[in-house]
């Protein structure tokens, strides 16, 4: 192996302190204010947004969600019924599925997208089901089951998650237990 000469070895050292410097001073021409200016608050504080723009959302805990996924197995397995629960939260995202012993594979699915349209709409699905009638492309909207069984859990009057109940032999029932669910969160 050649060893670098000290022309070499200089040559190169100014190479590596042209480029860090570059990208010092390029660094500092970005945080800088375009009119030339001297900048009143740190880069930092100007990018901060607090209280700007933003909005705070409440969600459920996964042990809250669980606690309420349960209960509403719990009041199904009770009453003789095989159901699957789903609770979703604000944006229609499944925290908790819990899938009863000899639920049918069809409730899986509907559990989940009971809870969606609960939460989405913020109203019981079985309230839901009854709008068809004036505004039957509502069940065109993807993700959304508009058949009793879903139910909207609320904070301060808005809602925070949808817990979807299906399996059981009417939706009533299926709406019966996710109001279960909701009572053990309250309880």
């Amino acid at each position: 192996m050649k060893s670098m000469s000290t022309r070499t070895r200089v040559l190169t050292g100014a190479a590596v302190l042209v480029a860090v410097g570059g990208g010092a001073f390029g660094a500092v021409a970005v945080a800088a204010p375009s009119d030339g200016k001297p900048a009143d608050k740190p880069a930092a504080a100007a990018n901060d947004t607090r209280g700007q723009d933003l909005f705070t959302t409440q969600h459920l805990t996964v042990g809250a969600a669980t606690k309420a996924a349960e209960a509403a197995l719990d009041a199904a397995t009770k009453a003789g019924q095989k159901v699957t629960v789903a609770v979703v939260d604000r944006n229609g995202n499944t925290i908790v599925q819990l899938r009863g012993d000899g639920a049918g594979p069809q409730s899986f699915e509907s559990a989940q997208r009971k809870a969606f349209t609960a939460v989405s709409w913020n109203a019981p699905t079985s309230v839901l089901a009854g709008r068809l009638a004036q505004a039957p492309n509502l069940k065109d909207i993807p993700g959304t089951l508009f058949l009793a069984g879903g139910a909207p859990v609320q904070a301060k009057g808005a809602p925070v998650a949808g817990i979807g109940v299906a399996g059981a032999p009417s939706g009533d029932l299926d709406e019966q237990f996710a109001q279960a669910g909701i009572a053990a969160l309250n309880g």
